[in-house]
């Protein structure tokens, strides 16, 4: 299966049979990324916000995509939704592959949903805190759910992301399995070795 990040909180999933975007940013919503243009069977948003949300910006192939999705519902904060509503957690299934895109997650969650967290083989996660679960959070959520493959998003470098959330390094200060690619793309399978995978945006 082939993980995309394209930027932000935007991932593309898929195999050549199959292709899902989820959290896909509208034009100029999050500072320092391109507009995107994509091509998926189906767009997935964890919520409605414009950096999560812009479904106008991936072309549909009208494919039905061969994988099963499971929807947690979490929120956006850490006083029940009050202060930015509520957030979805996907978790895709495909051809003996877990992973989930953990979405705006800003609030612990329920022993029923961690549960349903664990076996995962890939976790695409916040870490930038301020609008989601910061750096120590996330740290802390992935010892405890240990998925194989960790993917941080939603976070900020000189380059891109929002000047209140946190930069990457603060994450990766926290992680000893740190592993840097030269591209956006990380080809995941059952022999993929467990990591923190650090992708590189491109346009």
């Amino acid at each position: 299966m082939k993980l995309i990040w394209h930027g932000h909180s935007c991932f593309e999933l898929g195999t050549e049979a199959w292709t899902v975007v989820v959290d896909p940013y509208r034009v100029d919503a999050v500072p320092g990324y391109a507009p995107l243009h994509l091509t998926a069977d189906t767009v997935y948003c964890s919520h409605e916000h414009r950096d999560h949300a812009g479904r106008e910006q991936v072309s549909l192939t009208g494919r039905e995509p061969a994988v099963q999705v499971e929807e947690l519902h979490t929120f956006h904060d850490d006083q029940q939704g009050a202060l930015r509503g509520e957030s979805i957690i996907h978790i895709f299934s495909a051809e003996g592959l877990r992973v989930a895109h953990m979405g705006d997650l800003g609030c612990q969650l329920e022993p029923e949903q961690m549960e349903a967290l664990r076996g995962l083989d890939a976790m695409l996660i916040p870490v930038g805190g301020y609008y989601t679960i910061d750096a120590a959070q996330a740290d802390a959520l992935v010892e405890e759910l240990k998925p194989r493959v960790v993917i941080p998003m939603h976070y900020r470098t000189e380059k891109f992301g929002y000047d209140v959330i946190g930069l990457l390094n603060e994450f990766l200060a926290l992680r000893k399995d740190a592993v840097y690619y030269n591209a956006n793309t990380l080809e995941l399978s059952a022999d993929t070795p467990a990591q923190t995978a650090i992708l590189a945006y491109q346009e």
